[in-house]
């Protein structure tokens, strides 16, 4: 099986956003809320809270709710999934700002 695409995980990976999106009747701050929260319980790695950053910041949410996310769920998930997930919000934000950062570079 070959694919025209060179991501053809990332592509994969988009549609089935889009699909999700489409079929859910979350308000946008209710879908990223279940989506990070979603994000603690499985272990996520930092890239995927980066994916959620700026959808999150267009929602509106802000740091304190996602601080509300994982206080909730941290009865259910664990203190040790709360702790990393705490650390790979940090590191997805860290990613976040060096993009952006080397975008403003790179246009200057």
């Amino acid at each position: 099986m070959s694919t025209a695409s060179e991501t053809p995980v990332l592509d994969t990976l988009a549609a089935m956003t889009v699909d999700s999106l489409e079929r859910c009747g979350l308000a946008p701050d209710m879908l990223l809320m279940t989506r990070i929260a979603a994000l603690a319980a499985s272990d996520a790695p930092p890239i995927s809270y980066a994916a959620h950053i700026d959808p999150a910041l267009q929602a509106g949410l802000t740091a304190e709710q996602l601080q509300d996310v994982l206080v909730a769920i941290a009865p259910i998930v664990g203190t040790a999934r709360v702790m990393t997930a705490a650390g790979n919000i940090t590191a997805a934000l860290g990613i976040a700002i060096a993009v952006a950062e080397a975008e403003i570079e790179a246009q200057g």
